[in-house]
């Protein structure tokens, strides 16, 4: 786990909490108002397991 794969990890994990608090909010807006502690710990647990999922490898990282 090289200073580059942090970089490139931490990258996909912040476009992947953004993705899914964007998603969190349409969805939550559409059947009542906006949780916002919903979509923090969704956006958060996300994150976590797109670290999770770096572990198994990057493309753009050798």
């Amino acid at each position: 786990m090289t200073k580059k794969w942090w970089k490139a990890a931490g990258i996909r994990a912040i476009k992947t909490v953004a993705q899914t608090a964007v998603a969190t909010i349409g969805t939550t807006a559409m059947f009542s108002e906006v949780s916002w502690a919903v979509v923090g710990s969704t956006a958060l647990l996300a994150g976590v397991l797109s670290m999770l999922t770096s572990v198994a490898g990057l493309p753009e990282v050798e």
